[in-house]
């Protein structure tokens, strides 16, 4: 038998979130946390990809010219914002009820997103690159983390830019983002998450220096509850993000 080609995609993860597609976009339903989490995290890329690129982050087209990747884009959250931008936006993800939400809440206000029901591999394998690759809230949903980054890594121009969000292996994770988040709270549904598929910012930066990258930035994202919203912070003990680079 031919030997199978080796996959990032965790075909169960795939499906449950096929499953979510249809609410994407509905701010109270099972995203609503994601959606919070929204503005955090473009302030995130924005900044970063600024500095990296000598832009002028306070522009509204300040991501203007730049070709980003948004790995795993799910409905869209994120491609949007970055589309208003100034990016030229690839959304991927590997399924296809995602991508079919995303295409349409995009026509809904005309932004141009260039949507692609495929995955990390295919288009690495395609040769296409990128100034910046996102990887937000991705990475503990992967089938292996080093070939996923390693995949990713390939797709970037010379002095291109990698950034992910994701979710560290703690005690703390597990009773914040498990315990609390889905089983008390109900933010998300259960089953979200495997806490055995999070990762530390340790196994993280060395997955990115193995691809050749360097990482540049990390941060912890926290969320406050008295202010009801999600900040920045030097805590990365559960949710957390890395910015890193790749030499011309």
């Amino acid at each position: 038998m031919p030997k199978q080609a080796a996959t990032t995609v965790d075909r169960g993860e795939v499906e449950q979130f096929s499953r979510l597609a249809a609410q994407w976009w509905d701010e109270r339903g099972p995203m609503a946390m994601l959606h919070k989490f929204n503005p955090v995290r473009l302030s995130y890329i924005r900044d970063q990809v600024s500095i990296h690129f000598g832009r002028n982050a306070r522009q509204i087209g300040c991501l203007s010219g730049l070709r980003i990747l948004d790995i795993g884009c799910g409905g869209g959250i994120l491609s949007e914002p970055l589309a208003r931008l100034g990016a030229n936006v690839v959304g991927a993800d590997p399924s296809e009820a995602n991508i079919e939400v995303a295409r349409r809440h995009a026509s809904l206000t005309d932004l141009l997103i260039d949507y692609r029901p495929v995955t990390a591999e295919v288009l690495a394998d395609q040769h296409e690159k990128f100034d910046v690759v996102l990887a937000m809230e991705v990475v503990e949903h992967v089938a292996d983390v080093g070939l996923f980054v390693r995949r990713c890594a390939e797709m970037l121009r010379p002095n291109g830019m990698m950034i992910a969000a994701t979710l560290n292996r703690t005690m703390k994770s597990f009773a914040l983002a498990i315990v609390g988040a889905e089983y008390v709270l109900r933010w998300l549904p259960r089953g979200t998450h495997r806490w055995d598929k999070f990762v530390t910012p340790a196994e993280l930066e060395a997955a990115m220096q193995a691809a050749g990258l360097r990482v540049v930035d990390e941060r912890g994202v926290v969320y406050r509850v008295m202010a009801d919203r999600w900040e920045l912070s030097s805590d990365m003990d559960v949710n957390y993000m890395l910015a890193a680079t790749r030499g011309s």
